[in-house]
């Protein structure tokens, strides 16, 4: 609730990445009380429908804005918010993520593994790309919750989220003309979406940019306090 009693009344939506769920976010609830939606399997996969989700979820709770954030995956589910609801969003957050589509290898891989999911559930084949997610020094108590969020998954929600995501538009455009703020946060050991790709993406939002020292891919999860200081102090500064 401190996010609250510091006056930001507007309310914090927090998405997850792949191949995760919701629990990512437990290191920050505290400082940040977020609101943090899973995405499932639900209908045609699409990141389109994940958003329109996420505003029914909002509708239901009566929220009219949000500051809305997302790392990797979430970051994609948010731009795909922005795309569509824009007067929805008072704030932007995007955590180790990027703008562009997948290239056609990147589609084609994201595929094959939809297409392992479902033929063969979720096991160590998925867990074993947890290292590539964390920092090379990522403590092994961080990486055994990872495995077990990961090992947690249900195979649906796996190949749905993978076909969604080798579907989804390139978002350059979309951010290039975008009028929100935004905070632009990445891990200093990012190897999926590196410290040079999250320059460029503050750059399109014209927003800031702060890298977290000594964690990868998964900054809330691996950095939570100093993800949460960046928030607040970010929204802070703003008056979000």
């Amino acid at each position: 609730m401190q996010a609250r009693i510091r006056g930001m009344d507007l309310p914090l939506v927090l998405l997850h990445a792949f191949p995760l769920d919701s629990r990512m976010w437990d290191g920050v609830r505290e400082r940040l009380d977020p609101i943090t939606p899973d995405q499932r399997a639900q209908g045609e996969p699409d990141l389109a429908a994940a958003a329109r989700r996420v505003l029914d979820h909002l509708d239901e709770r009566g929220i009219e804005r949000a500051v809305v954030g997302g790392c990797s995956m979430g970051g994609y589910v948010a731009m795909a918010l922005l795309r569509q609801a824009p007067e929805r969003l008072a704030g932007l957050v995007l955590a180790d993520t990027r703008a562009g589509a997948d290239t056609e290898e990147a589609r084609a891989n994201r595929l094959a593994v939809a297409e392992r999911a479902e033929a063969e559930g979720v096991g160590e084949w998925l867990a074993g790309t947890v290292p590539a997610l964390l920092a090379p020094t990522s403590p092994e108590e961080v990486s055994s919750r990872v495995r077990g969020w990961v090992l947690d998954q249900d195979p649906a929600d796996v190949a749905w989220a993978q076909r969604a995501m080798a579907a989804r538009p390139d978002s350059t455009e979309l951010l290039r003309a975008a009028r929100v703020p935004a905070l632009v946060v990445v891990g200093e050991h990012d190897g999926l979406t590196p410290p040079r790709q999250a320059r460029e993406l503050a750059d399109l939002l014209r927003g800031e940019l702060v890298q977290l020292p000594g964690v990868g891919h998964l900054a809330p999860v691996e950095a939570p306090d100093a993800f949460a200081d960046a928030v607040l102090d970010w929204r802070q500064r703003l008056a979000l």
